[in-house]
């Protein structure tokens, strides 16, 4: 596994990378794009970073798994390329964004846009196996993915965290809250969206006021 992570996140995160279950964790994934169908594609596994470097970041969405099937996983939670349909969580964020900020329902589902404005769109696994869900959870990437939303709680300051869904909610405890401001609500899915534990939260209202309180650039969402 190739570790192409941009400067501003090498510097912060530079201890991390050094630690032993990061080299074991190295090890495993590059052996599981050796022998296996995986995604995202690994030049792409440290997107979410390389996109949004460390002093422009805004906002940090967390997700859990990347998508598995071919052609959807591009190192941005969430996200799909241009031209693949839209997975169901991200109808669903999208027309929460529709009714509440009043957009149009977009015809990409690539979310590097918010990548490129301040958004970390990050996995809790930033690697799967073709068609196998969670088939590389437990390998050491929860515990990078913790340590990368511990350095921002310590090292940055008026950071959004949109925390969707229970995963995402425990991946966020540690998070200084009298320094950054944390939205929860149901997850996006299908499942807890249609119970009424996701429309109607207006986090992307609330997060783009909190910044403009804050003297920051909004995110067009």
């Amino acid at each position: 596994m190739k570790i192409e992570i941009a400067t501003s996140w090498r510097e912060i995160l530079d201890a991390e990378l050094k630690k032993s279950y990061f080299e074991e964790l190295t090890m495993f994934v590059r052996q599981e794009y050796e022998t296996n169908l995986c995604f995202p594609p690994e030049n792409k596994l440290f997107e979410a970073f390389n996109l949004c470097p460390f002093e422009d970041l805004k906002v940090v969405i967390i997700g859990q798994d990347p998508y598995h099937d071919v052609g959807q996983a591009h190192g941005l939670c969430f996200s799909v390329n241009d031209g693949v349909k839209h997975p169901p969580s991200l109808i669903n964020i999208f027309k929460e964004i529709e009714a509440d900020l009043n957009i149009p329902y977009p015809i990409s589902g690539s979310l590097e846009r918010w990548a490129k404005q301040g958004v970390l769109l990050l996995n809790a696994t930033l690697s799967v196996r073709a068609h196998k869900a969670g088939s590389h959870q437990k390998k050491g990437w929860e515990q990078f993915t913790d340590a990368v939303i511990s350095k921002v709680s310590k090292e940055h300051e008026h950071v959004v965290f949109l925390l969707w869904g229970g995963f995402a909610k425990k991946k966020g405890l540690k998070i200084d809250t009298s320094k950054h401001f944390v939205l929860t609500s149901g997850h996006p899915s299908p499942l807890s969206a249609n119970r009424g534990y996701w429309f109607g939260n207006k986090h992307f209202s609330k997060a783009n006021s909190y910044l403009e309180n804050n003297n920051l650039p909004i995110i067009n969402w």
